[in-house]
């Protein structure tokens, strides 16, 4: 896999994730940790895209 595919790859995880961050923001019952740690995971992916693309330059 290419570093760019890979990029991408990360970028469609990071979509996703935020949209499923927007449906528990919008759900009374849903839990605030989970909501959290969606939050990190989101960050973490974000984090590495930058990283790779700092790299692939």
């Amino acid at each position: 896999m290419s570093v760019g595919s890979h990029i991408a790859e990360l970028r469609k995880k990071h979509e996703a994730l935020s949209e499923e961050v927007e449906v528990a923001l919008r759900t009374p019952s849903f839990d605030d940790l989970q909501i959290s740690e969606m939050k990190k995971q989101k960050l973490r992916l974000k984090e590495e895209i930058a990283r790779l693309e700092a790299t692939a330059v």
